[in-house]
């Protein structure tokens, strides 16, 4: 009786034990990305400000960043996909600010 019905349960065990490590590793490296981001945002937008360029460009910085660190605790909370989208707009508001130096 030792046959294949006494390996299903481990084989779900470890199919589980893989999602786990699977969600937890997506939730640090959306916390992690989007609290990077947000600091070079920040930095960027400290750097700009302190420049000649025009106010629009460190308002678009700060505002990236802010997205981008509002991604991270969405990240850190599990909702990872939500995440990615914020990433993704932050970074895109901080490109879009460039464009007007």
């Amino acid at each position: 009786m030792n046959g294949p019905a006494n390996s299903e349960p481990s084989d779900i065990q470890e199919e589980y034990d893989d999602q786990g490590l699977d969600a937890r590793r997506a939730r640090w490296t959306a916390s992690g990305t989007g609290a990077l981001l947000a600091l070079a945002g920040l930095a960027a937008a400290a750097l700009r400000l302190s420049g000649s360029a025009p106010a629009l460009v460190p308002a678009a910085y700060g505002f990236g960043a802010g997205v981008c660190a509002l991604a991270a605790v969405l990240g850190s909370r599990g909702r990872t996909r939500w995440a990615l989208w914020l990433l993704i707009a932050g970074v895109m508001v901080m490109a879009l600010g460039d464009q007007f130096d």
